[in-house]
C-alpha cells in the first residue's frame, strides 16, 4: 500500500489543475489515466480544442488532410505540456494505469498486468463522460460507424456522411464536414433543431445550415443501422439512406462503468452520476467527483469552476459553492456561432416575470457590413423592475466572445442600461450593445 496526500483519477480539466496546485504545495500526488493518449482530458484531445482547431482550418480553407494534420498538431503539442507539468513535478507520480476502488480510500491501479494499491486522505474521481449509444439494432456492429471521438481519427474524407443527433455535437461536426465539401444529412427525432431555443432562433440555424448543404430529416425514427458492402445504410420510417461513414452525438453520460464504485459507500444518482453536495463532496469525506462525472453541465469551464469549489473548500473557504455557482454561458460553433446565457422571452414569460426584451439584427449592425456576414440576431431580456439582465440570445459573429461580457454584467448585477451609455470601440460587434440594450421606451 502506498500512501499519497491526494489521488486524481482522470486527467480531465479540473483533476490535472487540482493536481498540479497540490504538488506545488509539496503534497504527494498520483496522478492516474489509463490513456496515454488523453492526458490532458477530453477537452485537449477529443473535445472542444481538436474539433475547433478543425472548424478554423476549414473556415480558412484548409483542406480535410490539412485540418487533421494541424488537429494532431495542436492535441500533441498540449497533451505533452500537459504531461510535462505533473512528470516534472518532484512531488507527483503519473500512473499510466486503470483506477478501481477496493474501499472508500483504497485504489488498486492496475497496467501490464501488474497491479499495486494506493491510498490517500484526498481522492478526486474526474473519469470524465462516455458517448451515450441508443439501443438502434446494428448501431455498434456495423462498419464505418463513429462517435465524436472515434470519427476524430479518419484517415480519408466520407464523400457522405449521416449524423444521427441533431444536439450541439453533431451539429458542430455536420457543419465542419458540409465546411470540407462532405454531403451531410443529419436525423433527429425531434420537429426542430435546438429545440431548446425560441423557434425564431431555431428555424434561422436550420435554414443557415440548410444554405451549406447540409440535408435534415427530422421527425426520424431511426429502426436499423446496417451495411451494404462498404457502405453504411439507416433505415428509418421514409426508407433507406445510404452513407460512407455515420457518426452518431446523441449525449454523453458520465463515466463510472469498473470505477469499483460499488465497493465504497459513494452513491449515484438516477442517472448514473456520482452524487455530490454543492462542493462537490461524494457521500465520503473527502472524495470529490469533479467535472462531466458528477452529472453537471458538461463543460471544461464547468469543470475549471469544480475545481476552484473543491480547492477552496479544502483550503478553508466555504464561501463559493454550486449553490452560489455563477451565471454558465455556452457557444455552440456552428457557422455563424450560437450563444446563450440565462433566459430567453419564451423562459421569462413562462416563469411570469416582468420583463422587456429587445433584439437586434446583425444586418443592422456596421461591423457585420465590414465582416462581410450579415447572419444572426441578438436578442436580450431584462427585468423591468430591477434593470437587471435575465439573459441573451447572440446568433452571429463573435458571438463566442461576446457572451463573456454580458455574463459579467449579470454576474455583478450590472444594469442593463450600463451598455446604453458604454463607450466601445468602433467599428465592432460590441458597440451594438448600446442600441440592443436600448429598452427605456419598451
Amino acid at each position: 500500500m502506498e500512501q499519497y496526500d491526494v489521488i486524481v483519477i482522470g486527467f480531465g480539466k479540473a483533476g490535472k489543475t487540482f493536481a498540479a496546485k497540490s504538488a506545488a504545495q509539496g503534497k504527494k500526488v498520483a496522478m492516474i489515466e489509463k490513456d496515454a493518449s488523453m492526458y490532458g482530458g477530453t477537452c485537449i484531445n477529443i473535445g472542444c480544442i481538436p474539433t475547433k482547431v478543425l472548424i478554423h482550418a476549414a473556415e480558412t480553407g484548409h483542406d480535410f488532410s490539412q485540418a487533421m494534420a494541424e488537429r494532431k498538431a495542436v492535441t500533441d503539442r498540449l497533451r505533452a505540456k500537459n504531461f510535462e507539468m505533473l512528470d516534472n513535478a518532484p512531488t507527483a507520480d503519473v500512473y499510466n494505469a486503470t483506477a478501481k476502488f477496493i474501499s472508500n480510500k483504497v485504489v488498486e491501479i492496475t497496467a501490464d498486468g501488474e497491479s499495486k494499491y494506493l491510498t490517500a486522505d484526498v481522492i478526486i474521481i474526474n473519469t470524465g463522460a462516455v458517448s451515450n449509444v441508443l439501443p438502434i439494432p446494428g448501431l455498434k456492429e456495423s462498419k464505418h460507424v463513429y462517435d465524436s471521438t472515434d470519427i476524430q481519427q479518419l484517415k480519408e474524407q466520407p464523400k457522405r456522411l449521416g449524423l444521427i443527433g441533431g444536439g450541439n455535437i453533431g451539429l458542430e461536426f455536420a457543419s465542419l464536414y458540409a465546411k470540407l465539401g462532405t454531403e451531410v444529412t443529419v436525423f433527429d427525432p425531434m420537429s426542430r433543431i435546438f429545440g431548446r431555443e425560441e423557434e425564431e432562433i431555431s428555424a434561422m440555424a436550420k435554414g443557415y445550415l440548410e444554405e451549406q448543404g447540409i440535408v435534415f430529416e427530422l421527425d426520424s425514427n431511426i429502426s436499423q443501422v446496417s451495411n451494404k458492402g462498404e457502405a453504411v445504410v439507416i433505415t428509418t420510417q421514409n426508407g433507406d439512406y445510404e452513407f460512407d461513414a455515420v457518426m452518431y452525438a446523441t449525449g454523453r453520460k458520465p463515466n463510472t462503468e469498473n470505477l469499483g464504485l460499488e465497493n465504497t459507500n459513494i452513491k449515484l444518482t438516477e442517472r448514473g452520476a456520482v452524487k455530490v453536495d454543492d462542493f462537490c463532496q461524494t457521500s465520503v469525506e473527502n472524495v470529490f467527483a469533479v467535472g462531466d462525472v458528477n452529472g453537471g453541465l458538461q463543460f471544461t469551464y464547468v469543470s475549471l469552476d469544480d475545481f476552484r469549489i473543491v480547492w477552496n473548500f479544502l483550503n478553508g473557504d466555504k464561501s463559493y459553492s454550486a449553490a452560489n455557482r455563477h451565471h454558465v454561458p455556452n457557444t455552440t460553433f456552428i457557422n455563424p456561432p450560437l450563444s446563450r446565457v440565462g433566459l430567453d422571452e419564451v423562459q421569462a414569460k413562462a416563469q411570469g416575470l416582468n420583463y422587456k426584451a429587445n433584439s437586434l439584427p446583425v444586418a443592422g449592425m456596421p461591423r457585420g457590413h465590414v465582416n462581410g456576414d450579415l447572419r444572426g440576431v441578438f436578442k436580450v431580456v431584462v427585468d423591468a423592475d430591477t434593470n437587471l439582465i435575465l439573459g441573451a440570445t447572440l446568433f452571429g459573429v463573435e458571438s463566442h466572445e461576446l457572451i463573456n461580457l454580458i455574463t459579467m454584467a449579470m454576474d455583478n448585477k450590472i444594469p442593463y442600461t450600463y451598455f446604453q451609455q458604454q463607450i466601445f470601440t468602433h467599428p465592432t460587434m460590441a458597440e451594438n450593445f448600446n442600441d440592443l440594450f436600448n429598452l427605456k421606451n419598451l
